[in-house]
């Protein structure tokens, strides 16, 4: 996105909140891949989708630095919860020192290690929204893998599904490309879903699971 064009969303949508500014200053001067980050105006996207769907148990695949986390958090009702995974247990320190920090914070339920392997301690049916946002390369099997976990009409929104425009390249892509062009066209392929892609930032895709869904024994 221009910068210019990116500067002029950011003055006229619903403000950052300040402890998210802190995070988002402090993950990019802290981490290698800072720009992992959601940021300010994914970060209110995220709250408003949230608080539209209402969830009451919501799956976040990669926490990084628990931004993502803390933006759905501030738009769940009371009662409702955010599981979070996180596989590199060396962030776990600044996550929770992060989640502390807000308000918001008790909403999320931190878990360290492989998705794949924490996915399968949820029962079917369990969430109403799904945030996908770890190893590229996994997103097949995490939707695979989450699809039964969907109650029917639930959401699944994953990121970075155009990859910085890589997705549209015909040469050889790199094993982080090949997973999210995989993911794209299983998702539109598969049945009892709706997609729709937004083309901000790295590409956001949502997807709605039909609401006749029924998951399989």
């Amino acid at each position: 996105m221009d910068q210019r064009l990116e500067d002029y969303i950011q003055k006229h949508i619903s403000e950052e909140p300040d402890n998210l500014k802190i995070i988002d200053r402090r993950t990019n001067l802290r981490m290698l891949n800072g720009r992992m980050c959601s940021g300010h105006i994914q970060g209110r996207l995220l709250k408003m989708l949230t608080a539209m769907i209402d969830p009451k148990n919501v799956l976040e695949l990669g926490t990084f630095t628990g931004y993502s986390a803390l933006c759905i958090a501030e738009a769940l009702s009371d009662g409702a919860v955010i599981h979070t995974i996180e596989i590199d247990d060396e962030l776990e320190d600044e996550i929770r020192s992060n989640l502390a920090s807000s308000q918001h914070g008790s909403k999320v339920r931190l878990h360290i290690g492989d998705a794949l392997e924490i996915m399968s301690e949820f029962e079917p049916d369990f969430f109403d929204l799904v945030l996908i946002d770890a190893d590229k390369r996994q997103y097949s099997a995490y939707f695979n893998k989450v699809m039964p976990l969907l109650k029917p009409g639930g959401f699944i929104i994953a990121d970075n599904t155009l990859w910085d425009g890589h997705v549209t390249e015909t040469t050889r892509h790199s094993s982080q490309t090949s997973g999210i062009m995989e993911f794209n066209e299983l998702v539109v392929n598969t049945p009892d879903t709706e997609v729709a892609i937004i083309p901000i930032r790295d590409g956001l895709t949502i997807i709605r699971k039909s609401a006749e869904s029924l998951s399989p024994l």
